[in-house]
């Protein structure tokens, strides 16, 4: 399990977070909402090392990982799918997805067969350059180079941003397998309110770098969290 407990999160003389909690179970979805600016990409980045905190402590399945760098994290199974997917245009998908062999550990050099049940366009686009993909189908390599690791955490940054309806319905058929898999926590951070909505076990708002909603999906007050999402 995923604890995060009341950090706070600067850069320079600027406070992006301030006394932040959040849980995140193996087997349920955890999304987080919130507008533009609020701090939300900002919570992952130091959930998955790629920001320091100045206060508070981060903790996964019961150790405290607050202080150890990335990579650390990585080997830890926590893989992130970043906002605007960050894959390698000049190589090929096969060898993005190879990419992460780096963090799955000895005797795990090979791309599960589920990233191609899931997304099986990948299947016939393995010697495609990545930059050639569209945005969509860059979207599901990015989610696949995240399988390959193997994630025990899985961390996704807005994975409906910019993305054509099908493919949508995609990546929310892709999430809630890896959920009824039971063999990871997933973190969502997104915008689209019905897709969080529609995919979360427990949700948390943010504003201005605090949560100012959260709970269970069930006692999700719709009205209430979409009044801090619109402008």
């Amino acid at each position: 399990m995923l604890e995060v407990r009341s950090i706070d999160l600067k850069y320079g003389a600027a406070q992006a977070l301030r006394d932040v909690s959040l849980t995140a179970k193996v087997g349920e979805v955890t999304c987080v909402l919130g507008r533009n600016g609020v701090g939300k990409t900002s919570l992952l980045r130091a959930i998955v090392g790629q920001q320091p905190i100045a206060a508070g402590s981060i903790h996964w399945n019961g150790d405290d990982i607050s202080r150890e760098a990335q990579h650390q994290r990585a080997r830890r199974g926590i893989a992130i799918v970043p906002q605007g997917r960050e894959i390698f245009p000049l190589l090929t998908v096969r060898e993005n997805l190879e990419t992460g062999f780096a963090a799955a550990g000895p005797g795990n050099r090979s791309i599960p067969d589920q990233v191609f049940e899931l997304f099986p366009v990948l299947a016939n686009m393995l010697s495609r350059r990545g930059g050639d993909l569209s945005g969509g189908q860059q979207q599901q390599l990015a989610i696949g180079r995240a399988m390959v690791m193997r994630p025990k955490l899985l961390v996704l940054d807005e994975p409906t941003e910019g993305i054509q309806p099908s493919i949508i319905k995609d990546i929310a058929r892709a999430i809630d397998f890896l959920r009824q898999t039971g063999e990871m926590a997933i973190v969502l951070v997104e915008q689209y309110f019905e897709f969080a909505r529609d995919l979360a076990d427990s949700y948390a708002v943010l504003d201005r770098g605090q949560v100012v909603l959260a709970g269970p999906r069930s006692e999700m007050d719709e009205a209430h969290v979409r009044s801090h999402l619109s402008v």
